[in-house]
Parts: C-alpha cells; structure tokens; sequence
C-alpha cells in the first residue's frame, strides 16, 4: 500500500500582494483639456507658471517632514486622450517638456487617461467599478437602482419623485436631498459614472479620475499583482496615442510614481470634477491587504497616513 501525505493550507494564507514601489507624495502638475493644447505653448507656459511656487512648498514641506530631509517626490502630467485627441505624442509630449523646463520645471512621469480606462489588456475603470460599495441612506426603500446598474452614485438620499400617483394613492411631497454625512447641513452630490451608447461605455471624466488617484497611490491591483507599471522613455515619442505606454517614466533619476500621498495642482474648473472624485472614492473598497502593506511600510518610515483614503489626496486650485 501507497502512504499518501496531504498538506492542508488556507487559500489567504498563500496570497501574494506585490509592492508597488512608493514616494512621499506625487504632484500632478496639470491636467489640461485639448483646446488648452490648441492654445499654443503659451497657454501651457500660464499653466506651469501658477505651479511652479506650489510644486516647490510641498517638496520643501516634505523634506522637512522626513529625517534627513530625503523626501521622495515625483511630478506626473496627465493627457486627456480619452475624450478627445489633438496632435500626435511626437509633436505634443515635446511642447510640454518644453513649456515646463521654461518654468523651471522637471516632469517626471506623463500618462494617457484613457490607460484609466483600459491599460494593456487590464480594464481598469471596471477593476474599480468592481470595488464600489454601496453607501444606501437611512430607511433606503429599494426604489433607486444600486450604482452597478444605474451607473449614478450620491453621498445620501436624492428628493423623492413628485409626480402623478395611483388613484386614491397618496402623492408623494418634494423633500430636500439630504447628505448621509452631513455637518450641519447638507452638500448632497450625485455623480455620473458613464453612460452607454450602442452597447458602448463611455466613462465619465471623475470616474476616471477616481482611478487616476488610486494609481498614484499605489492602492490597485489585480489578482495581487499591480495592474500598471511606467515604462522608461525611448528615444523618441511615437506617432500615435495607443503607442504610448499608459505611464511613460521621462526622467532616468526620478522617484517612483506612485506615492503615500498625493497633490494636484489644477485650475479652478476642475473643482467640481474632484468633489466627484471625493464623492466616489468615499464608496471604494480597496483591498485590505494592500492598505495594511502601505500602512505598514509608512509607519516603517515615521510617516503617518490618514485612515481615510480620501485624507491622503490633496489640491491646490490656482
């Protein structure tokens, strides 16, 4: 007779969480539209010119806040090819790099926000769609569609519907919106996620945004392994947006992309779009092994993280 020896484990306990390598913070230097490109270098000039003082508060800040004043900080810009495209990465790439280092300026790492959407194969807007969860008001009756369906998300309980009833039905009466977590009063916001046409997906711009944040702060990933890595700069810029990798790394000496905390520095439109990215990544679940592998690699280093992911992210609008 044959013996037979079993090993029994737990599925957990075999789990693997790649580490994404991390900075202290990751300053996002612009994210501007195509008409600001059409605009000419100029425009992109203005832009840079408002960051520049900024860019140089928060290193500074940093390297006071870490022993020895070796703060990890990296610059990413991010390009909108998503919505809509202008030029060719040969002939735009080059003017920003340009426009930046006449601001004195180091861009270290520039990305395709359609790779928000997709990226090498991986979808990840869906990767996050998947890890919303539901933040229903007190004595939620089921009426609104979760957001997987629906495709809207809300930080509360929108006013009921006031409109025709059954006969001998009692009419519904208009109720304010009302904020689940409110401070005295409400700021009630209700985000579009994506609309579809045709059986296609188009993701909205904060949804998109929402991921950009978590692949700045090293939070995604998929099936344990990270879902981007930045690819180093060729020697010359392709032709066409989908040859560019979804994160470019521009300079050899730069830290890693991303980071414990993050800053964007964006113009005052954009403020709307970022409470909406607030507003959804308040309703993420990221994965709990990966929180508590950045927790305790920041601690390793004396830097304490805000237990909100939301605390981490933060702006000037200039």
């Amino acid at each position: 007779m044959t013996s037979v020896n079993a090993t029994f484990g737990e599925v957990a306990a075999e789990r693997r969480i790649a580490s994404a390598p991390l900075s202290h913070v990751s300053i996002e230097l612009g994210h501007l539209y195509m008409e600001d490109f059409e605009a000419g270098p100029e425009r992109l000039r203005e832009q840079f010119r408002r960051v520049a003082p900024w860019a140089g508060t928060v290193r500074s800040s940093w390297q006071d806040r870490v022993p020895g004043g070796r703060a990890r900080v990296s610059t990413c810009f991010l390009i909108d090819d998503y919505f809509s495209r202008f030029s060719t990465p040969a002939e735009l790439v080059p003017m920003v790099l340009e426009a930046a280092a006449d601001c004195d300026l180091t861009i270290d790492y520039i990305a395709r926000e359609s790779a928000c959407a997709v990226s090498d194969g991986v979808e990840l807007a869906r990767l996050v769609e998947d890890r919303l969860v539901n933040d229903p008001p007190p004595d939620t009756n089921g009426s609104r569609p979760p957001v997987k369906e629906s495709g809207w998300l809300c930080n509360g309980a929108r006013s009921p519907q006031v409109g025709t009833v059954q006969a001998m039905g009692k009419a519904n009466r208009w109720a304010p919106p009302l904020q689940n977590a409110k401070r005295g009063h409400s700021i009630f916001v209700d985000v579009e996620l994506w609309d579809e046409n045709g059986g296609k997906r188009t993701w909205s711009c904060p949804f998109l945004a929402a991921v950009w944040q978590l692949l700045r702060l090293g939070l995604l990933r998929t099936d344990g392994r990270l879902p981007l890595r930045p690819v180093m700069r060729e020697d010359a810029f392709p032709d066409d947006w989908e040859s560019l990798p979804a994160v470019m790394q521009l300079n050899p000496a730069a830290a890693p992309f991303s980071a414990y905390t993050t800053l964007s520095v964006l113009s005052p439109r954009f403020l709307p779009v970022e409470l909406a990215v607030r507003t959804i990544l308040s309703q993420v679940a990221v994965d709990g092994d990966v929180l508590r592998q950045v927790v305790a690699r920041s601690g390793g280093e004396g830097i304490r993280l805000e237990e909100e992911l939301v605390d981490r992210i933060s702006y000037v609008f200039a």
